[in-house]
């Protein structure tokens, strides 16, 4: 489920001004939400009391606000801390963890800012600490609201800067090229099963499962309120993107009078019935949609990229190259999870279409090396290799621990083989990557059944109907379940994360319920944002 699998696939296969003043700073803790601990069992009672001592603690403490790192990559007057949260809410006088958070304050006046916009990018693994970034930049989508809110990006518990956990050695992560993810034999299943099951253990004994079994929405969720705290936010204004989303609805759930605004944005679906199995199984179907909606693009601009003038003739090229690579790695390097690494980006992100439409067209005009340099890892980057092995270790924690997957190969492969008859794009990549949760070392949860609390302010839901990643039903669903909510849909669009995209009729809605608090009294239909061109 994760934003692009950063570079995951590539190897197997991703946004504040001064501190509030005390009076907010003292208003800012408020008592566990009766949703949070009502009707639940004593362990959770004990998690939900320790949220509170913790968002306590860092109310009184705040953040020692300094300049960033050097080679943290935060150009002034970004500005880097830490905020400290228990490994495990039961025990918050147990062992503690330093959360990174930046921040950069709004750039109109004392009498515009409206408090802390904080952000997360999704994956489970991604790091939101370039949100503030997009001030710096002066990225027009986000210049209005940039007036009215600092802007806050944090690197979620186990990820960068925040206590990072590890599975395995970076640069065994990245090494390539890898197998086949699509099996040709059960000789073939049982190696990748014993990767797995390997990949399992180690994240067991490189994180530890004290840390391991810590690792899960919840406790996200809890540590965003303690942000928020620290922050010396009564309320918490929150953007959370893909697996953001699932960030964000938990923390309505469990902290609904807590909120004064949320934007989700390209939605994971919060039924407990899909998180996190089903859910997986559901995006390798919309992986196939967006991937055919690609090489319609590409056929469409034949003039251009040379590859086919229908999707047909374009799908045989990248079956050609496909068979071409399993036989003989390109360069040595790069085999057919390599490829599927970068030419998932294309119906991942419209910002991919012209570049992987340039390398494949590339390759089959002579040039190797284009596709090489774009699909092969980078061993001499080593930084990058450690971020990537980490991001990946991230996801496979949370969505192991979040939920209970199932321990029968049967099943895996009953489902898998059958999907892959007609959604060959993704399928068996996307299962080798989960497989691990069926082996998983810690005790795996329930999920929070996602839902209106008293207090739940009104939600602004936005979602592409061809969304590979998450696919549109999650945002119908999590609309079903948040009352008061507002879902815009962005129509015959596809890529993954609508509101950074330049869309005015997005823009201005984002702007005007940022702002002013203000929604349609209706869902809204947008028309798509331009296709890129070559």
């Amino acid at each position: 489920m994760r934003d692009m699998r950063r570079k995951k696939r590539a190897t197997a296969l991703g946004s504040a001004g001064v501190l509030a003043a005390a009076t907010l700073i003292a208003g800012a803790v408020a008592a566990p939400s009766a949703s949070a601990t009502a009707g639940s069992r004593p362990a959770k009672d004990r998690e939900a009391r320790g949220a509170a001592i913790a968002a306590e603690r860092a109310a009184k403490a705040g953040i020692d606000w300094q300049d960033c790192p050097a080679d943290w990559g935060f150009e002034k007057p970004i500005q880097c801390g830490y905020v400290s949260v228990p490994v495990d809410y039961a025990h918050p006088y147990g062992k503690q963890i330093k959360l990174a958070v930046d921040r950069i304050g709004n750039t109109g006046t004392k009498e515009e800012r409206q408090g802390a916009l904080v952000y997360n990018p999704g994956g489970p693994g991604a790091s939101g600490m370039r949100f503030p970034r997009r001030v710096t930049t002066k990225n027009p989508v986000w210049v209005n609201v940039a007036k009215a809110y600092d802007f806050v990006g944090f690197d979620p518990r186990g990820v960068g800067h925040s206590a990072l956990i590890s599975c395995i050695d970076p640069q065994e992560f990245v090494k390539a090229p890898k197998a086949d993810p699509v099996p040709d034999s059960e000789a073939e299943k049982l190696a990748q099963r014993k990767l797995a099951a390997e990949y399992a253990k180690g994240c067991a004994e490189r994180t530890g499962k004290a840390m391991l079994s810590q690792m899960t929405t919840p406790n996200t969720v809890r540590d965003l309120d303690v942000i928020r705290a620290a922050l010396g936010e009564k309320k918490l204004n929150y953007l959370g993107v893909s697996y953001g989303t699932y960030i964000g609805a938990v923390y309505g759930t469990m902290f609904p009078g807590h909120l004064r605004r949320m934007i989700v944005d390209s939605v994971v679906n919060p039924s407990r019935e899909k998180i996190w199995y089903q859910a997986n199984l559901d995006q390798d179907v919309a992986f196939e949609g967006r991937w055919k909606d690609w090489e319609d693009w590409v056929a469409a601009n034949d003039a251009a990229f040379h590859l086919g003038t229908t999707r047909d003739a374009v799908q045989a090229k990248w079956l050609e190259l496909r068979a071409t690579a399993k036989k003989s790695p390109l360069g040595g390097v790069v085999g057919p999870a390599e490829l599927i690494s970068f030419f998932q980006s294309a119906p991942y992100y419209d910002s991919s279409w012209v570049p992987v439409a340039t390398a494949f067209s590339k390759y089959f005009a002579g040039d190797t090396k284009a596709l090489v340099d774009a699909a092969a890892p980078d061993m001499s980057n080593t930084a990058g290799n450690i971020t990537a092995e980490n991001g990946n270790a991230v996801y496979t924690a949370v969505e192991c621990t979040d939920a209970k997957w199932p321990t029968s190969w049967k099943k895996w492969d009953r489902d898998n083989t059958e999907l892959n008859k007609n959604y060959p794009f993704m399928t068996w990549a996307n299962a080798w990557m989960n497989l691990p949760c069926a082996t998983w070392p810690v005790k795996q949860q329930t999920p929070v059944n996602v839902k209106t609390h008293k207090g739940l302010p009104p939600v602004m839901i936005v979602q592409s109907t061809r969304d590979a990643a998450t696919p549109y039903d999650g945002a119908v669903e999590l609309h079903n379940r948040f009352q008061g909510s507002r879902l815009i849909t962005e129509k015959d669009a596809g890529s993954h994360g609508v509101t950074g995209l330049v869309n005015p009729c997005i823009n201005q809605k984002v702007d005007d319920y940022l702002l002013s608090g203000k929604l349609d009294s209706a869902d809204v239909t947008c028309t798509p944002h331009a296709t890129p061109k070559p």
